[in-house]
């Protein structure tokens, strides 16, 4: 085989490898907008507002960080947990289930709020 073919068998090799990693990879949607009814929740100096929110069953609830510090939003419970939201980040939840589901900052736990879906 010459080096020419070995050369061109390598390409092409290397081609099909990114081929099948792009293949499989996710597909993400440009817009990042919930498909239904949405409801937002301001993270400011160090509180959730509002402080208690009553939703509707499908509601996606944003939260927003507007303060100048990090904070975090969980579920007491467990049944969702942000990250760490710098300024201006957001973290959103559907909630699926009628119930009551209190939360707070993990960094923060004074910080508390709670979301009562009907």
């Amino acid at each position: 085989m010459t080096a020419r073919k070995i050369w061109i068998a390598g390409l092409a090799t290397t081609g099909m490898i990114a081929f099948l990693l792009l293949a499989g990879a996710p597909r993400v949607a440009a817009n990042n907008q919930p498909s239904g009814p949405s409801a937002d929740v301001k993270i400011d100096n160090f509180s959730f507002g509002p402080q208690t929110l009553t939703v509707s069953v499908g509601t996606t609830v944003v939260w927003t960080n507007r303060d100048d510090i990090p904070h975090t939003v969980v579920s007491t419970d467990g049944v969702f947990k942000s990250k760490v939201r710098d300024t201006d980040e957001k973290f959103s939840y559907t909630f699926t289930k009628a119930g009551t589901y209190p939360y707070f900052c993990s960094v923060h736990p004074k910080m508390t709020g709670k979301i009562v879906v009907q």
